[in-house]
C-alpha cells in the first residue's frame, strides 16, 4: 500500500487508548470484535459511519494511555487506512507499525484538515492531500523499511515472510 485515500473522522487533543477501545473490551483480541466497538466512547457514530479506506486526524498526543495493541488493531480493522495527528504517544506509533497501521505526524495537516474532508495520504512522499479544498502538506514520509512492514501488515508477519 503506497497511499490511502479516504473521509476524514476529526478528533482534538490527548485521544487516550481507552475511548479508541474502552478497557471494558478486552476480553476479547479479535479484530473484528473490537473494530465494533472502536472509538464508540468518544464518538458513538464512528462504527456506523466509518468506511474501508477512510483517515482519522488528530491533534497532539494521538493514541497516550495503555500501552496495549488493542488499541491500532481495532482501528485498522474497522477500515481506517491511516491516522494523521499533531503528534502521537509513542508506544501507540510503535504499536500501530508494528500491526501494520499507518500513521503520519503532520501538525499543519492535523490543524487544517476537518471532519468530513477528502484527504489523500502519498506515503512515498509523505504529502497529504485534501483533496476537497486543493490544500498539500509535507508530513513526515514512511522509510522504506517501515513501509515494508505496514504492507506485510505488521511485524510479525514481515519476520514470517523472510
Amino acid at each position: 500500500m503506497k497511499a490511502a485515500q479516504g473521509t476524514v473522522f476529526k478528533y482534538g487533543d490527548n485521544v487516550d487508548t481507552d475511548v479508541i477501545i474502552p478497557a471494558r473490551y478486552l476480553n476479547s483480541s479479535d479484530p473484528k470484535e473490537l473494530a465494533t466497538h472502536c472509538m464508540e466512547d468518544i464518538d458513538k457514530d464512528f462504527v456506523n459511519k466509518v468506511k474501508e479506506g477512510d483517515i482519522i486526524v488528530a491533534n497532539k498526543n494521538f493514541g497516550c494511555g495503555s500501552s496495549r495493541e488493542h488499541a491500532p488493531i481495532a482501528i485498522k480493522a474497522a477500515g481506517v487506512s491511516c491516522v494523521i495527528a499533531e503528534t502521537f504517544a509513542r508506544i501507540f506509533y510503535r504499536n500501530a507499525i508494528n500491526i501494520g497501521l499507518p500513521i503520519i505526524e503532520c501538525p499543519e495537516a492535523a490543524v487544517a484538515i476537518k471532519a468530513g474532508d477528502e484527504v489523500k495520504v502519498d506515503f512515498d512522499s509523505g504529502v497529504i492531500t485534501n483533496v476537497t479544498t486543493g490544500e498539500s502538506f509535507q508530513g513526515q514520509a514512511f522509510p522504506e523499511f517501515m513501509q515494508k512492514l505496514i504492507a506485510c501488515g505488521g511485524l510479525v508477519n514481515y519476520i514470517n515472510n523472510k
